[in-house]
């Protein structure tokens, strides 16, 4: 067995500097539970959704997780915050070690637009090991929308991903089939915490290698601790869920060349009448001005 304790954070957040009260959840959670290794928390935790706490990369908010993760011994990913590079603004995810050194940042690939305005595209992807455990990748919210990104973490040799949100939107039950199905179709462990309260509509999830729900969570604050075996990626890409799909053996020995990513998503006459991406505006005709009648 490659057993590994991770402890998804579902916090009830203000739309303020949660620093405290984060540094606070996770020195409770390892307290508690001492045979956690890593605990992860929803995307823009810190700060919430406002890019005026946007801050250059080592910088304050980081250097209080570091010491978080250090003084519990844990993996951390605290989710994500604004990293302010120049006149960009990157929405980031750090990985602290236990001593609480950073190994790694992730910047969010798809910035949830048209909505999510003003945030640059991230363009790397990026996994991390775990010494004497596996391997680990990273995706932020909006991300898992698209199965490339998933794939491409997988092609990279990830076991877990690893996937912070910040959802408060009515679309979450469609957001919990596509992180199931991203775990079975990559045969990966996909967390996905999100966030609750003022953020967040909650409703984490963690899904095994063979597309098993291992928890699904409520709508308030939850800690989300689960033991994942690592050796059960390895069993179950060797000979399949049940014995039954190997989807990623058959994709290695494939011999087509998919045509979307040979000649390019805009070579596509079906994409290209989809039209600008924009905010959908009513589609009501404009009311007439009102008229007031005096009698």
């Amino acid at each position: 067995m490659r057993p590994f304790g991770i402890a998804g954070l579902q916090l009830d957040l203000a739309k303020t500097d949660n620093c405290d009260h984060i540094v606070a959840e996770i020195a409770a959670a390892k307290a508690r539970l001492p045979w956690v290794d890593m605990i992860v928390i929803g995307e823009l935790a810190l700060y919430g959704a406002g890019v005026s706490h946007a801050q250059p990369l080592p910088g304050p908010a980081e250097a209080r997780m570091c010491e978080a993760a250090r003084a519990a011994g844990v993996w951390l990913v605290p989710g994500s915050l604004f990293e302010k590079v120049g006149d960009r603004i990157y929405n980031t995810a750090p990985v602290i070690d236990p001593a609480g050194e950073v190994v790694a940042r992730y910047r969010k690939i798809y910035p949830f637009r048209p909505y999510e305005q003003g945030v640059t595209a991230g363009d790397q992807f990026v996994v991390f090991d775990v010494p004497d455990v596996g391997r680990f990748g990273l995706s932020i919210c909006y991300d898992m929308w698209f199965p490339e990104t998933t794939r491409t973490l997988t092609w990279m040799g990830a076991e877990v991903i690893l996937h912070p949100g910040m959802t408060n939107t009515i679309d979450r039950d469609a957001e919990l089939a596509i992180a199931r199905a991203s775990a079975v179709t990559n045969q990966v462990y996909f967390v996905d915490i999100n966030v609750a309260g003022a953020l967040g509509v909650g409703k984490s999830g963690v899904f095994g290698p063979g597309g098993e729900v291992i928890h699904e969570a409520g709508a308030g604050h939850e800690v989300i601790a689960v033991e994942l075996d690592l050796d059960q990626v390895t069993r179950v890409r060797e000979r399949g869920w049940h014995g039954l799909g190997q989807p990623l053996k058959s994709l290695r020995d494939t011999p087509i060349e998919f045509p979307p990513y040979r000649d390019g998503f805009a070579a596509s006459p079906a994409f290209a009448k989809l039209g600008p991406l924009e905010k959908p505006r009513s589609e009501r005709p404009a009311s007439p001005a009102l008229r007031v009648v005096k009698t």
